[in-house]
């Protein structure tokens, strides 16, 4: 169980199943618990230096979601929705929850799960096509699960009579506790994957590459539809050996069930001028991500690879999974 240094909570959470669990499990433990107006607001947390941004990630946020719209979607999902946590408590040098300084990143669980769900299945039951809703695109939820069994609760109340599949993306393996439930193949789970390298650098706190392989042989095996993302990809100065390496690894790795139909989404990296200065304090002896002589300026204070990398880097992962997986599709390359 992640025991954090302390937990900032709304008063309303306490009006949930869920919230009242929790924090009475954090108090049995001793675990600081402080009252605060608004999840998304902590005066504490934004007064922070950059420097904090690690010992940040160890606290957890309890409050209750406001906000419930569904943003459509066109790559796995027809549906991006906010749903049961926003943030994570690892440390990837280059995530896009990092959105301003010291205020998306923590974790935040939202104990209204109930409410979430329900509007999910009110949504796809009246559409008379199977509608794809990603649930996962604010969190990680088997990371969550490990706190909530939110994930769990969430396939056991949805999968067996509702229209609909839910899916969701991961960078960690402790998928454990959802191969045993009736999933009724309405979900999609999707890892995420990177050279070990970058994992071990970039990726801070997440599952090894092994691990993270080992979790897809074992959702397959318990009847999930499974999808791969090689995601984000990080041209770093060796970046064409490690993804040769990578995709070589996945297939000697891989099972037979899971080639025989698993599909690939191609992410690269966006950087911003905020992770530059969080990282440069908060991590100072890690990898410089920013490269100017191969990235541009794209927008306020973003940063893209120029047109003329990207292209290059796409052919080369492009042959390298008609080499390996020609049988699979790409869904996408963005």
């Amino acid at each position: 169980m992640f025991l954090p240094k302390a937990v900032y909570y709304e008063k309303d959470a306490y009006n949930y199943e869920l919230g009242k669990e929790l924090l009475d499990k954090y108090k049995e433990n001793n675990v600081i618990c402080i009252e605060i107006e608004n999840h998304n607001n902590i005066e504490e947390m934004r007064k922070k230096q950059n420097s904090e941004f690690a010992n940040m990630k160890q606290n957890i946020i309890i409050g209750v979601r406001k906000t419930h719209k569904h943003v459509e979607n066109h790559k796995v999902s027809d549906y991006l929705v906010p749903y049961t946590s926003s943030g994570c408590i690892a440390m990837c040098m280059y995530c896009y929850l990092v959105c301003n300084f010291n205020k998306c990143s923590y974790m935040r669980l939202f104990v209204n799960r109930e409410q979430m769900l329900d509007k999910i299945k009110k949504v796809a039951n009246k559409n008379e096509k199977d509608l794809v809703f990603e649930i996962g695109s604010n969190s990680d939820l088997i990371l969550e699960n490990t706190i909530t069994n939110n994930l769990v609760w969430t396939i056991e109340n949805f999968a067996s009579n509702h229209k609909g599949l839910l899916t969701f993306p991961t960078k960690f393996s402790m998928v454990d506790p959802i191969l045993p439930l009736n999933h009724n193949g309405k979900i999609i789970f999707r890892m995420s994957v990177n050279p070990q390298e970058i994992i071990r650098e970039i990726e801070i706190g997440t599952s090894p590459l092994k691990n993270r392989v080992e979790a897809i042989n074992k959702v397959k095996e318990a009847g999930y539809k499974v999808g791969i993302l090689i995601a984000p990809v990080i041209l770093v100065d060796n970046w064409k050996e490690l993804y040769k390496e990578l995709i070589e690894y996945l297939y000697e790795n891989l099972t037979e069930k899971v080639k025989k139909d698993v599909f690939f989404e191609i992410i690269f990296m966006t950087y911003s001028y905020v992770h530059r200065m969080i990282n440069k304090e908060a991590f100072p002896n890690k990898t410089e991500l920013y490269n100017k002589e191969i990235m541009t300026v794209r927008g306020r204070g973003r940063y893209m690879y120029k047109k003329e990398e990207k292209q290059q880097a796409e052919k080369y992962i492009r042959e390298l999974l008609k080499k390996y997986f020609s049988q699979n599709e790409i869904l996408y390359i963005v």
